[in-house]
């Protein structure tokens, strides 16, 4: 005959499966269309040019183009000021052109 009661199991021991969030491609990497950004929740980062939001608050690109980040002051609804962090990205036409001093070649405008 034991003089203890058998103890039972513990309620713990289980945890969720990780979401993958966070930022998938960063500054002045090369993304195409529909790459996605950055997977969050809620809005931590938020959409600038060529980027658009989806319903899960990912960011995804519209164009393809090399990825840039911008923090910025915001006013809220509140009236104060807070920073906040763009995403956009800028697409490959309107890069800036590496010439040497010995091409003579016109670019087009």
């Amino acid at each position: 005959m034991s003089t203890k009661k058998a103890a039972g199991s513990t309620r713990n021991g289980r945890d969720s499966r990780s979401k993958r969030l966070g930022v998938k491609a960063f500054g002045s990497e090369f993304v195409t269309t529909g790459n996605i950004i950055i997977r969050q929740r809620g809005s931590k980062f938020h959409a600038g040019a060529n980027i658009r939001v989806g319903r899960d608050d990912t960011l995804y690109a519209v164009t393809d183009g090399h990825v840039h980040f911008t923090k910025k002051k915001v006013i809220t609804f509140t009236g104060s000021l807070k920073k906040r962090t763009f995403v956009s990205i800028i697409p490959v036409e309107y890069e800036l052109v590496d010439m040497d001093e010995e091409t003579t070649e016109e670019i087009p405008a």
